[in-house]
This record gives C-alpha cells, sequence and structure tokens, in this order.
C-alpha cells in the first residue's frame, strides 16, 4: 500500500495494481464495507461494471479525510470522472465515548496497534449506539458523471478502498472525523491519566500496605499502557559484511580426508549466514530471526549452498554428493531462490492431496478468474494442474500456495514465487514464457 501523502487529517494513496482475481478483500472489517456499498445500490449491474473498473486498474489515486473518499476513476474509453463517497462523521461525543471504550481494554488497543480492527470494539461500540464501520446507506456517493445512484465509478471507489481498509483500518477512522496520529495522542492521554489515578479496591480485602505500601493496577491497564514507554535505545551498528574467512592453506600437509578449500568455502558460508541473522535481528529491533537453515536435510542443504554460485569445482561437488545431475541442480537452486526448501519440496516431491483439499483447490481455481477469463487447466496428477495449449503450469504446496512453471527444454521448471492466488501465479508463468 504506497502511500504519497500522509497527513493528520488526509491521506493519499497511490493509484493500486490491477487486481489479477480472487475476492477484494481478506479482513471481516472489509467485508463489511462492501456489505454496506452492496445494499445501499438500486443496481447490481452498476456494482458489477464497478468491479471489473477496478480489477482493471481505472481508479487513480484515493484521497481520504473526514467524511470523504475522493479518486478519479476512468471508463474504458479513457473518459475520467471525479468521484466522492461521503461518509458521515462521529460528534466529539461520539469519539469521547469511543476512546473511552478503546482505553477500556488492552485488547482494544493492541489490535489497533497492529492494524486490525477488533471485533469486541465493534460490538462494544454498536452497544454504546456507535455504529464504527457503515451500514445501510451510510455510504453517499457524488460522482462527475452525474448519475444519482451508485455508478460504476463510485463502486469502483469502492472497492478499492477494501483494498486499502485490508492493510490499515485507520483509514475508516479517519473518514469517521480522526487521524492516527491525533487518535494515538488520545489514547496515550487518556490512558496516562488513568495509570496515574488512584485505583480503587473496593471490597476486595486489599490495601496500599498489603504491597509494601505501593498501589497496584489492573493487568489490563498494564498492559494497554505499555505503549506509553520511552523507546529503548538505538541498537549497534551492524558490519557492512561478513568478517574474513581465514586461510587454510599452509605448508603443514591437511589430515586425510579432510580438504581446506572446502572448508574455506564452508566457514566463508557460516560467516555469511551469521551475518545475515545478525543484520536481521538488528533490523527488528533485537528480535532474533529464525534460522531458515535449521532442520534442513543433507540434501536440502546441498542446493542450499549451490544456490549462491559457487566456483564449478564446489557445484559439481554439491551436485553429485546430493545424488543430483547438474541438470538436476541447476532446476533445484533454481526452485530454492523462488522459495526456499518449500520451492524445492513442490519441485522434488509429488503429493497427492486428499479428496477434501482436492474440492477446495478447484474451488479456489474456479473462483481465481472471472467466467469469461477463466484458463482450461487439466489435472496432471497429485497436486499439478497444466494449461491447455500453453506450456504453462501450476502446482499447489501442502501450505496451500501456488507455485508457477514452465516447459523448457522438454523439462518442467520453476518459474517464479508463489502466491496464495492461482490466477496470480498462472500470471508469472505466462510472462516467464513471454520473456
Amino acid at each position: 500500500m504506497s502511500e504519497y501523502g500522509h497527513g493528520n487529517d488526509e491521506r493519499t494513496f497511490a493509484a493500486l495494481p490491477p487486481a489479477r482475481g480472487g475476492a477484494f478483500t481478506r479482513t471481516w472489517w472489509g467485508l463489511t464495507w462492501l456489505k454496506a456499498l452492496e445494499d445501499t445500490a438500486l443496481d447490481n449491474q452498476q456494482l458489477k461494471a464497478g468491479r471489473r473498473h477496478a480489477r482493471a486498474g481505472a481508479v487513480g489515486a484515493v484521497s481520504v479525510r473526514p467524511g470523504r473518499i475522493t479518486a478519479v476513476v476512468k471508463d474504458r474509453d479513457g473518459t475520467a470522472h471525479r468521484s466522492d463517497v461521503l461518509v458521515r462523521e462521529f460528534s466529539e461525543e461520539e469519539w469521547e465515548r469511543l476512546l473511552d471504550l478503546a482505553v477500556d481494554s488492552a485488547g482494544h488497543i493492541a489490535a489497533l496497534l497492529d492494524r486490525e480492527m477488533p471485533p469486541h470494539l465493534v460490538e462494544d461500540a454498536a452497544a454504546a449506539g456507535i455504529d464504527l464501520l457503515p451500514g445501510v446507506g451510510d455510504l453517499d456517493p457524488e460522482c462527475g458523471c452525474e448519475a444519482w445512484d451508485h455508478c460504476p465509478h463510485t463502486a469502483a471507489l469502492c472497492y478499492q478502498v477494501a483494498r486499502l481498509l485490508d492493510e490499515d483500518p485507520f483509514v475508516l477512522l479517519l473518514m469517521r472525523g480522526r487521524g492516527e496520529r491525533t487518535l494515538l495522542d488520545q489514547l496515550q492521554a487518556r490512558s496516562a491519566s488513568r495509570a496515574a489515578a488512584p485505583v480503587a479496591r473496593d471490597g476486595d480485602g486489599g490495601s496500599p500496605e498489603d504491597t509494601g505500601g505501593m498501589p497496584g493496577v489492573s493487568a489490563e491497564e498494564a498492559y494497554a499502557s505499555a505503549f506509553l514507554l520511552p523507546p529503548l535505545p538505538a541498537p549497534p551498528v551492524a558490519p557492512e559484511a561478513p568478517g574474513r574467512v581465514p586461510c587454510l592453506d599452509t605448508d603443514t600437509e591437511p589430515e586425510p580426508g579432510v580438504e581446506p578449500a572446502a572448508l574455506e568455502f564452508l566457514a566463508a558460508d557460516a560467516a555469511g549466514r551469521a551475518h545475515r541473522l545478525l543484520v536481521e535481528a538488528l533490523g527488528a529491533g533485537g528480535d532474533a530471526p529464525e534460522l531458515a537453515e535449521a532442520g534442513l536435510t543433507g540434501a536440502q542443504d546441498a542446493v542450499r549452498l549451490a544456490a549462491d554460485a559457487p566456483a564449478p569445482w564446489v557445484a559439481a561437488r554439491l551436485a553429485a554428493g546430493s545424488g543430483r545431475s547438474r541438470a538436476d541442480m541447476d532446476l533445484a537452486t533454481r526452485a530454492w531462490r523462488f522459495g526456499g526448501a518449500a520451492a524445492l519440496a513442490v519441485l522434488e516431491e509429488e503429493w497427492t492431496p486428499d479428496a477434501e483439499a482436492l474440492v477446495r483447490a478447484g474451488a479456489r481455481l474456479a473462483e481465481a478468474w472471472e467466467d469469461d477469463e477463466r484458463p482450461v487447466l487439466r489435472r496432471a496428477g497429485g497436486a499439478r494442474w497444466t494449461a491447455v495449449g500453453a506450456e504453462a503450469q501450476l502446482r499447489l504446496g501442502e501450505d496451500g500456495r501456488w507455485w508457477p512453471y514452465l516447459k523448457s527444454a522438454g523439462r518442467w521448471a520453476p518459474a517464479g514465487p508463489s502466491d496464495r492466488d492461482p490466477a496470480a501465479a498462472l500470471a508469472t508463468a505466462f510472462a516467464a514464457g513471454a520473456g
């Protein structure tokens, strides 16, 4: 989600790329937004046309500000229309109630900071008479095409905004009248005020003396106030490169079976991995990253080593040691560069989903394209589907991700990284074939 304007009262998001297929939104609050659109519009044909506009990338940059979202939407002939959708802003009194509800639960604040819309906050707000998410009639359209109801242009804008809401529910809160920075400042002020206030201890049998003269706070309040703590000191700067590997070519003869050059290569690999772990840990604020190489078999680790394009003699040794031909190793390293051990398993291991998983895969393939765009796919055994009339194939991994493959010199070769969307994966295979 690229954003090139970010003020407290207005945010502008760059135009999103075309949607290749599948649903427009994956979150429950995004689905609620689209339901409000679909329940409000009187003409389903206009909604379908708007969905096609959004899929085709016809919606320009989207401006979000209190009470209004705006974008320029183009028709197929290039005619541009300014489209607006109005959303009711909350009153000051409604904001006061909503902020009180948010600080009442540590989980509400934690979810918002994690860019999620907590369902309990929505339910609590509704119980207090505040409809945080839009309902029927809450999305009021205005368009330069002068339609009196939702037209394809305002519908396309709403579909595009659903994608923005998936990534950041603060977009919805800005429409309701308050920007992210203002909200966080107000939440901090309320949390700090509550933390400083005396704690009531009605009927619990305790007193400040029971805790050494220090009044306590509830666990929820302590957790909610955690983001008020001052930041940690800046982490140290990682070195620009791994350390130098010592030279093992000495006058002393090595023990039988020990090759100094091979040891130097393995030492350089270990130093490189240690450096990457350090850079990742410092970049993540000190969190220890997972070691991607942990748990690899010898054959898998040989591919990992070969994927860094070592000297030819090293690559030949790795291929022979792992029981692969040079051609097999070339395919294996290509897969590894696209997705590590998971991609290698899809290349070299054929698995057959159970009946339920096959049904789910078939349904995912069926919904990934519009009816008039769906390619003909033939199952090629296991978890593989070949595009009829094209040298392209989809392979389903055991993790539910789709991998693009392309036939080259009579063999199926990995064509790109995996994707949750089979349509996007197949488009990657076609693009690799065209290149």
